[in-house]
């Protein structure tokens, strides 16, 4: 009896977590089926099959700068924030002290300021050093919601490195520099990919910051549909939706790929 129970509570889990998982992707795929509508009209579902919003897009030079604009500002962001997470986790595991307690409640402070907040007081400050509406603004905008992630994820992996693999290094002759580049390096690498593409990731989704801090040459992708959504509903949002769905699906698929790529190589070897 208490066996049939339990089943039950188990197969009573599964669907509640399979309803909830199903709920939580429903209206990706709609956005997905939408943009292949043949209609000009975003509805669902879509009226007929077409990729006449495709070209559309393609066609578009307005939203093919904001294309570009979200991959610059998205590389940059990149650069930066992985560089100052690595730095700062690095700098925390290999010297502990009395500072390092007081190191991550400074990282995460940014994740925990409202959005609107950090745009207005951003742009506020970048307008008096001549970076408003500028592609830096945008990047050291978006680098304070990365950074943080990146320094996470770092601390984690640093948490798991043998020290002793540096110490042994600089035992036989290496300086700090070539000790991490040829014994520290190799064997977090993984996580610097995982945390390049969150950061890659948050910045290309990123939406309030850059409203405040860009222009019409500068504006990146959200931006520009928040205001395309303003004029007119039509599938070329859904279009790009969709494209940013895709770059966000394969940039986790990598990040895991990355994070299990020894038990891969032991699988396949």
């Amino acid at each position: 009896m208490r066996l049939e129970s339990d089943r039950l509570g188990v197969a009573a889990f599964r669907l509640g977590y399979a309803t909830i998982f199903v709920a939580m992707l429903l209206p990706i795929f709609i956005v997905i089926a939408t943009s292949f509508s043949a209609s000009g009209n975003l509805q669902f579902p879509p009226e007929g099959f077409s990729l006449r919003w495709y070209g559309a897009f393609f066609a578009d030079i307005q939203w093919l700068r904001a294309f570009d604009n979200s991959f610059i500002v998205g590389i940059g962001t990149t650069v930066l924030a992985t560089f100052m997470g690595i730095t700062a986790a690095f700098g925390l595991e290999a010297r502990k002290g009395r500072l390092g307690g007081l190191l991550t409640p400074v990282v995460i402070l940014p994740l925990l300021i409202p959005p609107v907040i950090l745009g207005v007081t951003l742009l506020v400050y970048f307008s008096a050093l001549g970076l408003q509406s500028s592609y830096i603004g945008i990047i050291l905008a978006h680098s304070l919601w990365a950074t943080p992630l990146v320094f996470f994820v770092m601390q984690s992996v640093f948490q798991r490195f043998d020290w002793q693999l540096r110490d042994a290094g600089m035992d036989l002759g290496a300086n700090p520099i070539r000790a991490f580049v040829h014994v520290v390096l190799p064997n977090v690498k993984n996580g610097i990919v995982v945390s390049a593409l969150l950061a890659f990731i948050i910045s290309l989704q990123e939406f309030v910051m850059a409203l405040f801090l860009s222009n019409f040459q500068t504006q990146t992708i959200p931006v520009l549909a928040w205001n395309s959504l303003r004029q007119s509903l039509t599938p070329t949002v859904s279009v790009v939706s969709t494209f940013l769905i895709l770059i966000s699906v394969v940039g986790l698929a990598v990040a895991a790929l990355a994070m299990n790529i020894d038990f891969v190589a032991k699988r396949l070897g």
